[in-house]
């Protein structure tokens, strides 16, 4: 178990070094110069004078080879950089759009653990029943629908139409921003935070959540075929201690693997949904950095999104070994 866990942390060296160092190649394929941007270029003629300042400031006159080696040298010091557009230290944007983005992502997770392992659980279990039958089709339509299409229609359902204000007050739900900041625990809503979680969250969630409900029905589908499973039968174990006991278990590998993934990606794919919602994180963030040209934003943040990638699925690697004892006793053997 020691060598796998090892081995597992190896590749997380290649993994995030490869990741950033593609990014930092592509900026200089993209066009445009940032520092004409940067001195107010496009259609207008810009001052040769300020750009070359401009390019000398922030190194982009060196050869590309040697602003390579600068950038690694101050990443390994956990030194991001300098803002082109504001000139704000990039450790200090991302402390505060980190944040925001890990809290609306852990909700978005927590949904789709919640609705959909149960529900893809309950649907295995009776299925072709009316629940099963329902089960697939809004999970169908769920995984869909566009984030942002799910967004604007919630938007609509829940601020824009005259008859939410004969709604109760719980239900008056915020469509725009993050609100007051606070957070019990750190990512606890409490108050009127709530409010502006709940629609972003679930929108969020919508597409993982309809596809582990999916992976979650086929693979506990599968499980309850097998031959293990009646044979706990034949022992005369109740249904219920067959299905959670033995069954669930084992079904639960593939959606494990899957929510991980979401996990790792959630917190950087979520531009759509924070820019329909106007929520402050990651997403947003490097979505107008890179129209911008603003490299060390991109590339900064964009560190923080591989680290949690890499992370979340070394974490995913690790459970195979609780939820499948044939990877612990594989470990043994090849000893």
């Amino acid at each position: 178990m020691i060598g796998y866990i090892i081995r597992r942390l190896l590749l997380l060296i290649p993994t995030v070094f490869l990741a950033l160092s593609f990014l930092f190649f592509l900026f200089f394929l993209l066009p445009g110069d940032p520092a004409e941007l940067l001195a107010g270029g496009g259609n207008r003629t810009v001052n040769e004078g300020v750009v070359d300042r401009i390019n000398e400031r922030y190194g982009l006159d060196e050869p590309v080879l040697v602003q390579f080696k600068d950038y690694w040298t101050r990443t390994l010091q956990w030194d991001l950089g300098e803002s082109f557009l504001n000139r704000r230290s990039v450790n200090e944007i991302l402390g505060e759009r980190a944040i925001a983005s890990l809290r609306l992502g852990i909700w978005a997770i927590i949904i789709e653990i919640v609705v959909g392992i149960s529900v893809g659980l309950l649907s295995a279990i009776r299925r072709y029943s009316i629940q099963d039958t329902v089960t697939t089709v809004l999970t169908a339509a769920a995984a869909a629908i566009p984030v942002f299409v799910l967004g604007f229609v919630l938007q609509q359902v829940f601020a824009v139409q005259p008859f939410k204000n004969d709604w109760p007050d719980w239900a008056r739900l915020k469509v725009q921003g993050i609100g007051p900041d606070s957070w019990a625990l750190g990512f606890i809503p409490t108050g009127e935070q709530w409010r502006y979680l709940v629609l972003p969250a679930f929108t969020l969630a919508s597409v993982s959540t309809a596809l582990a409900t999916r992976m979650m029905r086929g693979s506990m589908l599968e499980v309850l075929g097998a031959d293990y499973m009646r044979t706990a039968r034949a022992k005369g174990l109740r249904e219920r201690s067959v299905v959670l006991r033995h069954g669930l278990r084992n079904a639960l590998i593939p959606v494990v693997t899957l929510i991980g993934i979401d996990f790792g990606t959630v917190v950087g794919s979520a531009i759509l949904t924070e820019t329909v919602f106007n929520w402050p994180g990651l997403g947003s963030q490097i979505a107008s950095a890179v129209g911008a040209r603003d490299a060390p934003v991109v590339l900064g943040l964009s560190l923080v999104v591989v680290l949690a990638y890499t992370l979340i699925n070394f974490l995913v690697d690790l459970s195979y070994a609780w939820f499948d004892p044939r990877i612990r006793l594989g470990e043994r053997g090849s000893r």
